[in-house]
C-alpha cells in the first residue's frame, strides 16, 4: 500500500503538459465478445508504455464504473501523445484499426477521449492525508504553505514559476 503523505501538500510540473481523458462504456454487456476485446486493449498499451517512458507518459491511473471504464492520463506533450497513437509499431493504432473494422459505430461499445493541453502555470491542485495521486505522481510534490496555502496562492505561485524558469 502506498505511504499517505500526513500534510497538505501540492505538485507542480515544469512546462505545458497534456490531461487526456480516454474510456469506453459497455453498452450491450450481454455482448462480452464485443466489449471484452475493446477492454483488454488499454491494459497493454499501458503496460507498453511504461516499457518506454521516453514516449512521454508521465502517470495513468483507471477508473471503474460499470457500465464505464475511464483511464486519465498526463503526459509531456500534445506531440508525444500524438507520435504514439500514430505509430504504426505500437499497440494503439492495431487495436484502433480492429476496434473500427469490428464494432465501428454498432452500438455495442462506446469509446471517447478528451484530450486536455495545459499550458505552464494555469493548475493548481492540493492533496491532504493522500498517497501521491494524480498529478501528484506525474509532478513534483511540495508543501502546501506559504505561496502555496490557497488555491489563489497556488495558482499565481504556478504562474510566477512558469515565467521565471
Amino acid at each position: 500500500m502506498t505511504k499517505i503523505i500526513a500534510k497538505r501538500v501540492c505538485a507542480e510540473l515544469e512546462g505545458d503538459f497534456v490531461i487526456f481523458l480516454i474510456g469506453m462504456r459497455i453498452n450491450k454487456f450481454w455482448k462480452i465478445w464485443r466489449w471484452l476485446p475493446v477492454a483488454m486493449a488499454m491494459p497493454r498499451m499501458l503496460i507498453e508504455l511504461a516499457k518506454q517512458p521516453e514516449r512521454g507518459l508521465l502517470h495513468a491511473r483507471s477508473h471503474f464504473g460499470f457500465p464505464n471504464v475511464m483511464v486519465v492520463q498526463y503526459w509531456k506533450s500534445f506531440d508525444a501523445l500524438e507520435a504514439y497513437a500514430t505509430d504504426r509499431d505500437a499497440a494503439h493504432l492495431p487495436a484502433w484499426r480492429h476496434f473500427n473494422k469490428m464494432i465501428g459505430s454498432n452500438g455495442d461499445v462506446g469509446i471517447w477521449h478528451e484530450t486536455y493541453v495545459i499550458s505552464a502555470g494555469n493548475y493548481e491542485n492540493v492533496y491532504n492525508n493522500m498517497p501521491p495521486f494524480g498529478l501528484g505522481v506525474a509532478g513534483v510534490l511540495k508543501d502546501a504553505i506559504g505561496g502555496r496555502q490557497s488555491a489563489r496562492s497556488r495558482i499565481l505561485q504556478s504562474r510566477i514559476s512558469s515565467t521565471t524558469g
